[in-house]
């Protein structure tokens, strides 16, 4: 009986060893396969020209100082390009106020109000913007930006080289197909504005 007892506990003992060992290798199993598909998830296949990339999502978060960097740029591409084209003026400023508050739309106003971009038509002028750098805080929300570019006021005879530093401050909004990125510029102001010189045209 004794030899039976100490047998029996044995193989209780044993067997609880391995109803616990298979619990362990099912909850792992669960936890990896889970881990496997989320992973799956955030890959996406495209198929282009008939050749499948992968492609990577990611949390915006990561992508925030790109985006917001590139909101910023598109906004004063829009807003500073100019040609001596009512219809490109238009279409370029209206571009630029999706993106950007009334703070925006007031300097616009202020401008055409002034005549600047009756001047441009006229004097057959054209005036483009190269950006240098964009400083963005994404450790605050609003995200605070400064930007510094230089702009050239292209004329019949010269190039007037002009420096520009412009702050202001970015909110998130819904993304479209006018603002991509999901973002609005607030509070927007030029800090500087000055001529660095001109260039004769040949």
């Amino acid at each position: 009986m004794k030899n039976i007892d100490t047998a029996f506990r044995y193989v209780r003992g044993f067997t609880m060893l391995v109803i616990v060992g298979c619990i362990i290798i099912c909850c792992y199993t669960l936890y990896k396969s889970f881990t496997a598909v989320t992973l799956m998830q955030d890959r996406v296949y495209i198929l282009v020209n008939g050749k499948a990339l992968e492609a990577y999502s990611s949390d915006r978060k990561d992508n925030v100082p790109v985006e917001a960097r590139d909101h910023v740029k598109t906004f004063h591409r829009f807003f500073f390009t100019l040609d001596p084209d009512d219809k490109v003026i238009k279409d370029n400023i209206t571009k630029a106020l999706y993106l950007a508050d009334d703070t925006a739309k007031r300097v616009y106003d202020d401008l055409k109000e002034n005549g600047y971009y009756s001047g441009i038509i006229s004097g057959n002028i054209s005036q483009t913007i190269s950006i240098d750098s964009i400083n963005i805080d994404t450790n605050e929300y609003p995200y605070h930006f400064k930007c510094y570019a230089k702009q050239n006021i292209i004329r019949t005879t010269s190039i007037l080289n002009r420096n520009l530093i412009t702050e202001g401050t970015l909110r998130n909004v819904s993304r479209s197909d006018n603002n991509p990125h999901g973002f609005l510029i607030e509070r927007w102001n030029t800090i500087e504005n000055k001529d660095l010189g001109v260039e004769n045209r040949k």
